[in-house]
């Protein structure tokens, strides 16, 4: 079930909700079937939706807060496009709405996180063994085992690099709930995530693909 954050002020009715629901996992595009596809867009995406949609009335009669949360990982994808995917989703999502939603007095926020793995827990260290073991045999016959461990410990070595902080993104949640002007976006990160997302927004995709693929891996599928 989607997590949601819910505050309730008596004197002023329903004011605000916090779109939280989310999942994560690791893996090429071919390694991951299409149920898992199915089950990420269900609780990443379609959750904070069918949240939405069911308190939309009681926010537009009170003029409240709706606040989702992201991800930089929106703007590129690290080996887990398939959390990548929905993020970005949801970004879209959330720009049409607040859009839709000032005529009505209501405000809409996205958080943006970056890596903040150790402290929310959101994704397991991953085990190449486990990763190899439920590949297809069309996927073994394209990758080897050496490929699949280096793209392992990369993504681990990420995931221990989490900052341990989370309180810095309830800050900025509450900030989105409680300030007089909130933000449309809180990007909530370390300075060289900040750049990396500025270097995705500013440079040719040709650029950042070049950089993302030489620091993925250099294990040849041989």
């Amino acid at each position: 079930k989607p997590k949601c954050l819910l505050r309730h002020f008596s004197s002023s009715g329903f004011w605000g909700l916090v779109n939280n629901a989310g999942i994560s996992t690791f893996g090429e595009t071919g390694w991951l079937s299409m149920e898992k596809y199915e089950k990420f867009t269900d609780v990443n995406l379609l959750g904070s939706i069918r949240t939405t949609l069911a308190f939309l009335p009681l926010l537009r009669k009170y003029k409240g807060r709706i606040v989702f949360m992201s991800s930089i990982i929106a703007y590129f994808a690290l080996g887990n496009g398939i959390y990548s995917m929905t993020k970005a989703a949801i970004e879209k999502f959330c720009d049409a709405l607040r859009l839709e939603m000032k005529k009505f007095g209501v405000q809409v926020s996205i958080i943006q996180p970056g890596n903040y793995a150790r402290s929310t827990k959101i994704q397991p260290p991953v085990s190449a063994e486990e990763i190899w073991n439920e590949l297809s045999e069309e996927e073994k016959a394209v990758y080897n085992k050496e490929y699949v461990q280096e793209r392992a410990n990369f993504f681990n070595n990420i995931l221990s690099e989490g900052s341990p902080n989370g309180n810095e993104v309830v800050d900025a949640m509450v900030d989105a709930l409680m300030s007089p002007a909130p933000k449309a976006r809180y990007m909530v990160a370390r300075l060289k995530e900040k750049a990396l997302v500025l270097v995705c927004a500013l440079f040719p995709t040709a650029v950042m693909d070049f950089f993302l693929s030489y620091a993925l891996s250099k294990v040849k599928l041989t």
